[in-house]
């Protein structure tokens, strides 16, 4: 109850890290875990992930919900989805995704201002009970080595750190 609480009482940051972390620039893209850009979204590292791998692909247009979205962010932010996801696959070798969208706090949306998806590579045998059990996430890898193996897969998909 206490973690429910706390969530009504969080304030939301005043800046938008979805919003502020691309505006930084290729040349941050590495340090903010950016693996690609598009003119109209891009795909970022989960920096509390749970899962290796776990990515976000996030429109640029600053919205809560996909219905705000115009057709064409919507559909090129969707094609990302499809396309990091095809990358993921090449470079992890995951035997299963979860990929979804949380919308409002209530449904577990952390940053709930700024509409994302979740792709979170899973692999068979993976820590799925840890956190029930345990309130443990177990990452096996660093963030910035897995960036360095999923970033040649999406060299083609947009703009990448110089």
């Amino acid at each position: 109850m206490a973690y429910i609480l706390q969530g009504a009482e969080t304030p939301a940051p005043e800046v938008c890290i979805f919003c502020a972390r691309p505006a930084e620039g290729p040349s941050r893209f590495r340090a903010n875990l950016i693996l690609c850009a598009t003119e109209q979204a891009f795909v970022i590292m989960n920096k509390y992930p749970y899962q290796n791998g776990h990515l976000l692909v996030i429109p640029r247009a600053h919205v809560g919900d996909p219905s705000d979205l115009d057709a064409a962010t919507f559909a090129a932010t969707a094609e990302l989805l499809r396309q990091a996801t095809a990358a993921t696959r090449a470079a992890l070798h995951p035997d299963g995704f979860n990929i979804g969208m949380n919308l409002g706090r209530v449904a577990g949306a952390g940053i709930d201002q700024h509409c994302h998806y979740h792709i979170v590579p899973r692999w068979h045998g993976d820590h799925n009970f840890m956190p029930v059990l345990a309130e443990t996430r177990s990452i096996g890898e660093h963030l910035e080595a897995t960036y360095d193996k999923l970033l040649p897969h999406f060299a083609g998909l947009g703009q990448g750190p110089t």
